[in-house]
């Protein structure tokens, strides 16, 4: 039987690019069905709007090589710039670092680009799975759900045991039972099956502003800043859509800038305020996250107790 049939594609970078730590935001835990590693390269199997496709992607020399598989083949190789982060070229360039911690991240990781994958529901998705639970609980609910209920992807990915997220239908007659043993309550369930069922309007946002995008996500029912950024930060690869709501960032960036144990939302927002008149709030925040620290737990005060007491 002959290998299933491919198309082929490089893209060269304008100046460095690191492959890995640019798309590894797309990726849903170690097990993700629809991201892996394997060797050189990193696979990805995608719904576009053509049908599934799987791509390889592995650095050659200054150039990253791309082979595509299924009907979603020629539609993954057009957009590939794109999701490498080519479109993000002149806003990377335009930045510039207030900070210490974030000059360092920006110095030391000079080839992340925010990816733009142009798939809203491909990244909505797992945004709203991860409402109020650990990451772990999110991962594990992709995981299970896409197995359950999505397609093998094409070509050789398919060896790889990777997956193509369902259709909006297929998300919106996901039965309880399948929700309930995946772990996704009720109120999360029920917010994906409200957005599949406006996937249309939903995609559309991924050709408007960000604003403009997060706004029309935000008319679904259980969606919200937090969930809406972290789908935008993917799908439009937003520099400025900084992530509001998050239990552990506030705390990083406090921590990271200024000592601070526990900042919150407004405090964050303070500090980034720097990079607001850049329009560079998100990116700011990854350099952070790859060269900050998350503040130390507290110890527990020991009692001392004075012997006179006893």
């Amino acid at each position: 039987m002959s290998a299933p049939a491919f198309l082929r594609r490089r893209w060269r970078p304008p100046g460095p690019y690191d492959l890995r730590r640019s798309l590894r935001v797309l990726q849903c835990g170690p097990k993700d069905p629809a991201y892996r590693v394997v060797g050189g390269a990193l696979w990805r199997a995608s719904r576009t709007p053509l049908g599934p496709g799987a791509v390889r992607l592995a650095t050659d020399g200054d150039e990253v090589a791309a082979e595509a598989w299924g009907p979603g083949a020629d539609w993954l190789l057009d957009t590939l710039p794109a999701l490498l982060g080519a479109e993000d070229e002149a806003s990377a360039t335009a930045f510039a670092p207030h900070h210490r911690v974030v000059a360092r991240g920006w110095k030391r990781h000079p080839g992340i680009r925010l990816v733009r994958t142009g798939r809203m529901l491909e990244s909505l998705i797992p945004a709203i799975l991860g409402q109020k639970v650990t990451t772990d609980e999110a991962f594990r609910a992709w995981q299970l759900l896409l197995r359950w209920h999505g397609e093998p992807a094409p070509g050789p990915a398919a060896a790889l045991h990777m997956y193509v997220m369902p259709d909006a239908r297929g998300w919106a007659t996901i039965p309880s039972w399948d929700w309930h043993r995946a772990g996704v309550d009720h109120k999360r369930s029920g917010t994906v099956v409200r957005a599949a069922q406006v996937a249309h309007r939903l995609e559309e946002a991924a050709a408007l502003a960000p604003e403009a995008a997060a706004a029309r996500l935000q008319t679904v029912s259980g969606i919200g800043q937090w969930t809406a950024a972290e789908a935008i930060q993917r799908a439009l690869g937003a520099p400025d859509a900084v992530t509001i709501g998050d239990l552990h960032l506030p705390r990083i960036v406090g921590y990271s800038l200024t000592g601070e144990r526990d900042a919150d939302d407004a405090r964050m927002l303070e500090l980034l305020e720097p990079y607001a008149a850049q329009g560079q709030r998100h990116r700011a925040t990854r350099y952070i996250t790859l060269a900050g620290a998350m503040p130390p737990r507290r110890q527990p005060k020991r009692q001392i107790w004075d012997i006179a007491q006893l």
